[in-house]
């Protein structure tokens, strides 16, 4: 199954990478952070990743995969994700339905896939928007998240989100954080997140539930 994965993984990127040769685009990205933090919970247990992914868009449709180091006290050290989806426009309003898979080649047992439908809109100079996840297998332990940006300077914006996960024992979550464009194509991030529940759960004595920040130097090409 490990071998699969990794070979899904493969697979995947080679033919996104066809297809772009052919027509669409593709775009690249990756990213160094003190601490990956996924809806309110470190998956390093509060340390360093790095990160990197490709993207192909042809019209509304996209797809792509991404992956990074993670620790969660087990096995698993690699996160792989294969999603694809489309995004659709009426008038002012973007939307968004796809499919995510999250797979851990070095733990089977954690892979996981949600289904996603989202949409956004613009409110003056910034954004406002909402999303909905749910396992593709069940519709079940979805998480619900409101979000907004907003560009506050030349270079400079500002961005949130607060969501509710229902999976496992249920908590909310909220991020804030501010951004700088140090070129056209490299920028960084500083993030802060907490959950409304600080007592579910540690990895090696640290609490990944508890308030922590998140500082992000990513290159997009």
């Amino acid at each position: 199954m490990k071998k699969f994965l990794l070979a899904a993984a493969v697979a995947a990127s080679a033919l996104v990478a066809g297809a772009a040769s052919a027509e669409g685009a593709l775009s690249y990205n990756i990213a160094a952070t003190n601490n990956y933090v996924w809806r309110g919970v470190s998956q390093t247990n509060k340390e360093a990743a790095v990160q990197a992914g490709i993207d192909y868009t042809n019209g509304s449709f996209y797809a792509g995969a991404w992956g990074s180091n993670v620790d969660f006290g087990t096995d698993a050290s690699l996160e792989l994700d294969l999603y694809a989806g489309v995004k659709p426009t009426v008038g002012d309003w973007s939307f968004d339905f796809g499919a995510i898979y999250y797979s851990y080649p070095d733990e089977d047992g954690l892979n996981f896939g949600e289904l996603k439908a989202g949409f956004s809109h613009p409110m003056g100079k910034g954004t406002i928007g909402a999303a909905i996840y749910a396992n593709w297998e069940t519709l079940e332990t979805p998480y619900y998240e409101l979000n907004a940006a907003y560009p506050i300077a030349d270079k400079w914006s500002v961005s949130g989100a607060i969501g509710k996960y229902e999976a496992g024992s249920e908590y909310t979550t909220w991020n804030a954080g501010v951004a700088y464009a140090l070129t056209e194509n490299l920028s960084i991030d500083a993030r802060y997140w907490d959950t409304g529940d600080h007592d579910l759960g540690a990895v090696a004595g640290r609490n990944l539930y508890k308030p922590q920040i998140a500082l992000t130097l990513k290159a997009a090409f």
